[in-house]
C-alpha cells in the first residue's frame, strides 16, 4: 500500500517505464508545507489548516474556487455615480429647506395639526413644563425623522452609503472560525466513519504539527478513493498511514513536492490559476473580476492556444499547466508528457521522472519508435502517421492508408524473423528497396516457412517497381531520422532505455526535448509520432480514472486528419492534449475548423491576426443582444415665446434644442468579431472559451493572464 498502485508490477504491461530509485525506508523530515496565499510563514500547521479549511463553493467552469464568493448571474441595475451623488445632495437640500420652513413658521401651524388631533388634551394642557417639553419636542423629532426618511429614500442615501462610505470603513475581516469537528476536513472523518480512526488521528496530528502539505493531502485522498473503489484494502491503507503518516503512499520518485513552483495551485479542486477575468462588459457579470483556473475536468476536453511569439503561450499557459499536471502526478492522479524544444521554459528537469533529450549524447532515456507495441499493423499505422501524416492532403500518393500498408508489409516479416522491429537504418534500407536486405529477409522467411509473410514481401517488391511508389516518400522521411546526431537513439536491440507511451497507466512525469535547432523536420516527425502514440495508447489503458495529458509547446506541422480524429476520442478515454500554435496558418485550411471543434477549450491570445480571428469568431458563433439606436430630432418652435426660448438655449449651450428617440431591438451578433480579436485584446490578455467533460461550458472570456 506504500505506492497506491503506482509501484506494483502489472503482468499485462509491455516495456514498463524506467523509474528512479524508490524512497528510503525512513524518509527525512520534510520541509514546512507551502503557505496559503497571503499568509505569513508559521512554525506550526496553521497556514496549511487555513488553506485546507478555506471554502471552495461550486462555481461555473473556469472559476478559481479557492475562497470564491459567487456573484449574481446578471449585473444589477446601477445608477451612475454622478447622478446618484447629485440626487442625494438635492434631496438633502430639499429636506433642509423644508425643515427650515417649518422651524421658521413660514408654513404656518398646519404641521402641528396631527399632534393636536391625536394627542390627549391632558398632555397638551398639562401644567408640567417637563411633560409639554417631551410632547412637543418628541413630536418635532418625529417630524424630523419622517422628513429625513423621506428625503433619504428619495435621494438613495442607502445606496450612497453602500457604494462609497461602507467600503472605506471596512476593517480587516475577522479570522474564519474553526469548523466543527464533523465538518473539518483536517479531521479525516471519512476514515473515522470507515473504522480507521487511528489513521485519521495520525493524519490530523501531522496536519496540526505542520508536517503535511497540499500534495500529501491530495495523494492520501487519492489512495483513500482507491480503498473505497476496492482497488486497495483498508488494512494496507491503515498500515501505510500509521507507519509513514503524511508521507504514506508516496509517488515512486519519492518526491512530495515540485522545486520552484511558479503558479498558484489548489490541489483540493485540482485547479491551477492562470489569471483574472477582466471586468469588461463583454464578459458575463458572474465572471467579472474572478480568478480564471484550469483543471483536469477542463483539460479533459483538450486546449488549443493560438498566439504570436511573445504573447505568453509558454510562460503563462503551458508552464503553469505542466506544473499543475506534475503535481497531480505526484498525488497519483495524472500522467503527463510534456513535449517542447530543447531549452524551452517548461520547468526544471528535477520536476520530471523521465527526461528524453533526443539528439543529446547525455540523455539517459531513449524514445521507443514503435510505441511499445508488438502488433506490426498497429506499429505501422502509428509510424505512418508520424512520417507522412502531414503530406496526406497535398500529395495523394503518400496517403496514410497506403503508407500503413507499405510499412506493415515490411514490419511484419522483419519481426517474425528477428523478434523485434527494424532500427532506423534497417527500415530505411528496406523502404529504399535495396536488394541485399530484401533478399536476406526473404531467405530467412523461407527458412522459417512463413509463406503468408512471403506473400507480403512479394507484394512490396512488386509495388516498389511502379513509379510513384509511396515507399520512396517513406524512405526520404526516415532518412531525416537516420542522422549521426540520432545514431544512439531509437534503438530496437534492447541496449538502451526506451520510454514508451504505453506506460501512461502509471502517474509518471515525462519530458521530451526535441532537437529543433538544425533538425526542424525531424522534430516535427517526432512530435507527430508522440501525438499518434499518445492517442493510440490512452485508449487501451486499464485505469481511466488516472488522467493522462499530452502538452505540446509548439504544434506546428502536427495537425493531420488522423490526429484531429484522435483528439476527438480523448474525452471518453480520460485524457486530453494541450496544443499551442503561433498562427492557424500552420494548420491546413480544411483542418482548422475541425481542430477548433475537436477542442473544448479554445484560447486566442493578444496579437492574433484578423484571418485567425475569423476562424475563432466562426467557431464561437453568435448571440442575441440588445441594440439601441438613438436619434436626435431638432425641435421646431411655433410660438414667438418658444422661438425666443430656443434662441436663449442655443446661445447658452451652443446646440439647437433636440428631442432624443431611443429604439431598442434584438439583433444577432458575433460574440467576438475577428476585428475585436485582432485589435481589442490588450497585451498580456487572451480570450478563452471553456467546456468541461460533463458538457458545461463558458462563453468566450477576456482574461488577464498577468494577474
Amino acid at each position: 500500500m506504500d505506492s497506491d498502485g503506482t509501484q506494483e508490477a502489472r503482468g499485462t504491461q509491455h516495456n514498463p517505464v524506467p523509474r528512479p530509485a524508490g524512497p528510503p525506508k525512513m524518509p527525512a523530515m520534510p520541509p514546512l508545507p507551502p503557505q496559503a496565499p497571503g499568509t505569513p510563514p508559521l512554525p506550526d500547521g496553521s497556514a496549511f489548516l487555513t488553506w485546507l479549511r478555506t471554502p471552495r463553493p461550486d462555481a461555473a467552469p473556469g472559476v478559481w474556487r479557492f475562497g470564491h464568493r459567487p456573484r449574481p448571474a446578471e449585473e444589477p441595475e446601477e445608477v451612475p455615480a454622478r447622478q446618484l451623488l447629485s440626487g442625494a445632495l438635492i434631496a438633502f437640500l430639499v429636506g433642509w429647506l423644508l425643515w427650515s420652513l417649518l422651524q421658521n413658521g413660514y408654513l404656518g401651524n398646519w404641521w402641528s395639526l396631527p399632534l393636536e388631533l391625536l394627542a390627549p388634551d391632558a398632555w397638551l394642557q398639562s401644567d408640567s413644563k417637563v411633560a409639554q417639553f417631551l410632547v412637543y419636542n418628541g413630536y418635532t423629532l418625529l417630524v424630523a425623522l419622517v422628513i429625513m426618511v423621506g428625503v433619504g429614500r428619495l435621494g438613495r442615501w442607502g445606496e450612497v452609503w453602500r457604494r462609497f462610505v461602507a467600503p472605506r470603513l471596512k476593517r480587516r475581516p475577522p479570522e474564519q472560525p474553526t469548523p466543527e469537528t464533523g465538518d473539518d476536513p483536517a479531521q479525516w472523518n471519512d476514515l473515522r466513519t470507515a473504522g480507521a480512526a487511528d489513521a485519521a488521528d495520525r493524519l490530523a496530528a501531522e496536519a496540526h504539527a505542520g508536517l503535511m502539505r497540499d500534495v500529501d493531502h491530495a495523494r492520501i485522498t487519492r489512495a483513500w478513493q482507491g480503498v473505497r473503489n476496492g482497488r486497495h484494502s483498508l488494512a494496507a491503507f491503515r498500515a501505510a498511514v500509521l507507519q509513514d503518516g503524511a508521507a504514506a503512499c508516496l509517488h515512486p520518485s519519492g518526491e512530495r513536492d515540485l522545486p520552484g513552483r511558479l503558479a498558484r495551485h489548489d490541489l483540493v479542486t485540482g485547479q491551477v490559476r492562470l489569471g483574472t477575468t477582466a471586468d469588461d462588459a463583454r464578459n458575463p457579470y458572474a465572471y467579472r473580476g474572478t480568478g480564471l483556473a484550469l483543471g483536469p475536468e477542463l483539460l479533459g476536453t483538450s486546449l488549443i492556444a493560438v498566439g504570436p511569439a511573445g504573447s505568453g503561450k509558454t510562460g503563462r499557459v503551458v508552464r503553469p499547466v505542466a506544473e499543475s499536471l506534475c503535481l497531480h502526478a505526484l498525488a497519483g492522479r495524472a500522467a503527463v508528457v510534456v513535449v517542447g524544444a530543447a531549452g524551452a521554459a517548461l520547468g526544471p528537469v528535477d520536476a520530471y521522472d523521465v527526461v528524453v533529450r533526443i539528439g543529446h549524447p547525455d540523455s539517459v532515456y531513449d524514445l521507443d519508435l514503435y510505441g511499445g507495441t508488438t502488433d506490426p499493423d498497429e506499429a505501422a499505422a502509428v509510424l505512418a502517421e508520424a512520417l507522412v501524416g502531414d503530406l496526406a492532403d497535398p500529395h495523394p500518393g503518400s496517403d496514410s492508408r497506403r503508407s500503413t500498408t507499405v510499412l506493415a508489409q515490411l514490419l511484419g516479416p522483419y519481426r517474425a524473423v528477428h523478434g523485434r522491429f527494424p532500427s532506423v537504418p534497417e527500415l530505411r534500407q528496406l523502404l529504399d528497396g535495396s536488394p541485399e536486405p530484401l533478399a536476406a529477409l526473404r531467405k530467412a522467411l523461407q527458412d522459417a516457412g512463413q509463406e503468408s509473410l512471403l506473400r507480403e514481401l512479394d507484394a512490396r517488391e512488386r509495388q516498389s517497381a511502379h513509379p510513384g511508389d509511396v515507399g520512396s516518400v517513406l524512405a526520404d522521411r526516415v532518412a531525416l531520422l537516420d542522422r549521426p546526431a540520432f545514431a544512439s537513439f531509437f534503438d530496437t536491440s534492447g541496449q538502451s532505455r526506451p520510454f514508451s507511451l504505453r506506460s501512461l497507466d502509471h502517474p509518471v512525469r515525462v519530458r521530451i526535448d526535441l532537437p529543433e535547432r538544425g533538425h526542424a523536420d525531424a522534430s516535427r516527425i517526432l512530435a507527430r509520432l508522440v501525438l499518434a502514440q499518445f492517442t493510440a495508447s490512452v485508449a487501451v489503458r486499464e485505469d481511466r480514472s488516472l488522467f493522462a495529458c499530452l502538452v505540446l509547446d509548439d504544434a506546428t506541422g502536427l495537425v493531420t486528419p488522423e490526429s484531429v480524429r484522435g483528439i476527438q476520442r480523448l474525452r471518453s478515454a480520460g485524457a486530453g492534449v494541450v496544443l499551442t500554435l503561433r498562427t492557424l496558418d500552420d494548420v491546413p485550411r480544411p483542418l482548422r475548423g475541425p481542430l477548433l471543434g475537436a477542442a473544448g477549450c479554445r484560447m486566442a491570445l493578444a496579437g492574433l491576426t484578423p484571418w485567425d480571428g475569423q476562424d475563432f469568431a466562426e467557431v464561437w458563433g453568435k448571440e442575441w443582444t440588445e441594440a439601441r439606436d438613438v436619434t436626435d430630432r431638432q425641435i421646431v418652435a411655433e410660438s414667438p415665446a418658444g422661438k425666443a426660448w430656443h434662441m436663449v438655449r442655443r446661445a447658452i449651450t451652443g446646440n439647437a434644442p433636440t428631442a432624443r428617440a431611443v429604439t431598442v431591438r434584438q439583433v444577432e451578433r458575433e460574440r467576438w468579431s475577428a476585428s475585436e480579436l485582432a485589435h481589442a485584446v490588450p497585451p498580456g490578455h487572451a480570450v478563452l472559451s471553456l467546456t468541461d467533460v460533463r458538457g458545461e461550458h463558458a462563453p468566450p472570456l477576456l482574461v488577464d493572464l498577468r494577474g
